[in-house]
């Protein structure tokens, strides 16, 4: 057996080798190149023929390196870097050939239950950057409407009585490109804002027109014109900017949507046809079948979970996984029990939290659970939790049994469960 102890960065990696009963034995500079990397890889083979025999400690999941590391064959034990920290010795000094040391010890310790890491296959790797991708885009898109709202408070505030609750509809934004100051929108004619507004396809156009002309006729604060001039370019600019993140996030959620259902979405009932089903990520319709679970937020849970759920033995450990399971420390006579967990993986908890409350509108035992949290005095954000927690049992009984999820049959057994006497 080889243990192979890595702190990584940017530009080289600083790899640690070692033996059972011998500790480390060398360390070395690689530097972050395809030729470096396969020189590493021979020097492994050489030093233990077989790949499965090779056990990598590294401080990250992804990466080029790690795949590398995984298309070799060998064991990748990805590890919090608090691990490593807290093996420094009482000085806690940052070194990063002692850290490569540490994660190789780690290795070699027999009684240091480090969890191997599962490979994504190639759909399941898409939907996940894709989900991710669009996460970190829905977060950009609310950075820059808020950005944009503060400019016309204070340059152009008849804007937000035209836009009113749809400032980030393509129609307003489009409008705001092309007039980002009252005295250019003021110019405009009742025929040109309608011949603008069917150019956009706004599904009505005099309408949009009225609310126009009837927003200028108000009393409003006049901006200094310098203030004007100078956020003029930054208007249009945010509103461009917000046009392109929208467009590309229609064209990601069709692309996860394809990807969950092996095709396209085709009329009104947004199911493709039978015909057309192609290759499709495992399990992506029991992900769709629970309320709450849109393209967007399945792709996100389901892009986390990956496409070997059976790596998670029980329900607890998804949802530790999830960090929605509570902690409970005990000592003496105290007890602690901490409701967020934060060694977890973030994107999975955050969207299982959005998850829990989409689906309060669609799901009577949710909206009562929820309901029941709130009423025993526990904050929102903690009767989510709570919820999504039991949204994730439930998810894995449905991924281990292969079936669909069905609101009547959960409905009945927790009635089952909490009335076993009826």
């Amino acid at each position: 057996m080889l243990s192979i102890g890595v702190d990584w960065s940017e530009d080289f990696h600083l790899v640690a080798l070692g033996r059972p009963g011998d500790g480390v034995i060398d360390v070395l500079r690689v530097e972050h190149r395809p030729e470096a990397v396969g020189r590493l890889l021979t020097r492994i083979a050489r030093l233990e023929p077989e790949p499965d025999e090779v056990r990598v400690v590294i401080e990250t999941r992804h990466g080029l390196l790690v795949e590398a590391l995984l298309e070799a064959g060998f064991v990748v034990l990805p590890v919090n870097p608090d691990l490593i920290a807290r093996r420094r010795g009482p000085a806690r000094k940052k070194d990063d050939a002692e850290d490569a040391r540490i994660a190789c010890l780690l290795g070699l310790d027999r009684f240091a239950s480090l969890k191997p890491l599962v490979p994504h296959g190639d759909l399941a790797e898409e939907l996940r950057s894709l989900a991710r991708d669009d996460e970190r885009a829905a977060r950009d898109q609310r950075r820059l409407l808020n950005r944009l709202r503060m400019d016309l408070v204070r340059t152009f505030p008849a804007a937000l009585d035209i836009a009113g609750e749809d400032l980030g509809s393509p129609t307003m934004l489009r409008l705001l490109e092309r007039w980002p100051t009252a005295a250019e929108l003021g110019t405009a004619s009742r025929d040109e804002l309608i011949e603008f507004a069917r150019a956009n396809h706004h599904g009505w156009p005099e309408r949009l027109a009225g609310r126009v002309l009837a927003a200028f006729q108000q009393a409003n604060f006049v901006a200094r014109p310098a203030l004007v001039r100078a956020k003029a370019d930054g208007i249009r600019l945010a509103a461009a900017q917000l046009l392109l993140i929208g467009q590309q996030r229609k064209v990601w959620e069709r692309r996860m949507g394809e990807l969950l259902l092996g095709a396209p979405r085709r009329g009104r009932d947004r199911q493709p046809r039978a015909d057309e089903l192609g290759e499709r990520f495992p399990d992506g319709e029991i992900y769709l079948s629970f309320p709450g679970l849109g393209d967007r937020l399945a792709a996100r849970v389901a892009g986390e979970i990956g496409d070997h759920p059976e790596q998670f033995s029980s329900p607890n450990s998804l949802q530790c996984y999830a960090g929605k399971a509570p902690v409970t420390r005990r000592s003496g006579k105290s007890e602690l029990v901490i409701a967020h967990r934060l060694a977890c993986n973030r994107h999975l908890r955050d969207a299982v939290q959005q998850w829990a409350f989409c689906s309060l509108k669609d799901s009577g035992w949710a909206r009562e659970f929820y309901d029941a949290k709130r009423a025993a005095g526990k904050s929102h954000n903690a009767a989510l939790r709570a919820l999504g927690n039991r949204w994730l049992e439930v998810l894995w009984h449905c991924l281990k049994n292969q079936t669909l999820y069905d609101e009547s049959i959960h409905v009945a057994n927790r009635n089952r469960a909490l009335n076993p006497a009826a």
